[in-house]
């Protein structure tokens, strides 16, 4: 008993001299490595020079083998980029987890660029869709008029309720005024006095508004007013929303204006964005908000985060904001996870391609 416990120790001395001396050979022949920098070392490193001995027979320095002939696995860098991209999981947990946590009736996430729908709740159901309707508003009132036209105020436009800019009726107003009121301010005595040069009447605009809606792929849009304010059979779906602001955000000039926190008329009187996305979420390039009791809170709105963009519309909210904030958070997450999918099966059709 006591002669193997003595030999104990010698004989685990002896198997740590085995697993060193092993480890030492593997290493020299080259067993491959999976370490990213020593992929860089294997292709960046340019050999050294190599020595003749005296017998005129090649030989490879230590250092030189150890960084131009290490076996490696894939190729340098191959897995460097997925690395960076990697983000949070999108998994239907997450998805399940957003939908409990916003409050909108109706929402929906688009990629920006090809207008496939990342996230929806309820996206065809028609509500009325208040003041994001202006964005017709005022992207018609771009293309009809001048800059300088001069626009009367009615009556009619001037006893709008608020949201509004108090338009003077014996006043004559420049249509570029009018425009960023109606965009930045959502003024509805701008959106009609707007209307009612264009058109003639309010009714014949909200026509026209209709139409270009239609035009742009938005088929479930009817527009009863320039203003969004609660009338009947005046109904859109986040779908729709969504798909108009992305057609007008195309509009460079329709695209500088939407972006801008405050903006002076020609008489010097200050318009603020209500759009707060812009100060308070990283990436915001536009957006319209809209209130009515019957519509409740809703929201359209254009984001990039280096080169992702998406949209976002939701209707129906109680928690514009917050809902805003969590529904672009998962939209950039859905886009960092479909473009790790993406590599991943680039990757693998590589690997096959080599084999």
């Amino acid at each position: 008993m006591q002669s193997r416990t003595r030999s104990f120790p010698v004989i685990f001395l002896c198997t740590l001299a085995v697993l060193f001396f092993s480890s030492s050979i593997a290493s020299s022949a080259g067993i491959p490595l999976l370490s990213n920098n020593s992929k860089w070392k294997a292709v960046h490193t340019t050999r050294k020079s190599v020595t003749k001995t005296s017998n005129k027979k090649a030989h490879v320095t230590s250092s030189s083998y150890t960084k131009s002939h290490i076996a490696v696995l894939g190729r340098a860098g191959s897995i460097s980029g997925i690395k960076k991209r990697i983000g949070p999981t999108v998994t239907k947990t997450t998805t399940k987890r957003l939908n409990r946590k916003i409050s909108s009736r109706s929402a929906i996430i688009i990629d920006a660029v090809s207008g496939k729908t990342l996230f929806s709740r309820n996206p065809d159901n028609q509500r009325q869709p208040a003041s994001t309707i202006k964005v017709l508003t005022g992207m018609i009132a771009l293309k009809s008029l001048k800059k300088s036209d001069h626009v009367s105020v009615s009556r009619k436009a001037a006893r709008q309720p608020r949201s509004k800019v108090y338009l003077d009726r014996k006043k004559q107003y420049k249509a570029n005024d009018l425009i960023n009121a109606v965009l930045l301010a959502s003024a509805n005595d701008a959106s009609v006095a707007l209307a009612e040069k264009i058109a003639g009447t309010e009714k014949s605009f909200a026509k026209m508004m209709t139409l270009r809606a239609k035009l742009w792929g938005a088929n479930k849009t009817i527009c009863k007013t320039a203003t969004g304010l609660t009338a009947k059979g005046q109904k859109s779906t986040a779908r729709d929303l969504a798909t108009i602001f992305r057609h007008a955000m195309n509009d460079p000039e329709f695209s500088r204006r939407m972006k801008r926190v405050k903006a002076r008329t020609s008489e010097g009187k200050l318009l603020r964005n209500h759009n707060k996305a812009l100060w308070q979420v990283k990436g915001t390039l536009g957006g319209k908000t809209g209130y009515t009791n019957a519509a409740r809170q809703t929201y359209v709105g254009k984001f990039k985060r280096g080169k992702d963009e998406i949209i976002v519309a939701i209707m129906g909210s109680e928690t514009m904001w917050t809902d805003i904030k969590r529904l672009v958070r998962y939209g950039f997450n859905k886009k960092v996870a479909l473009s790790n999918e993406m590599d991943a099966m680039g990757e693998a059709i590589e690997l096959v391609a080599e084999l």
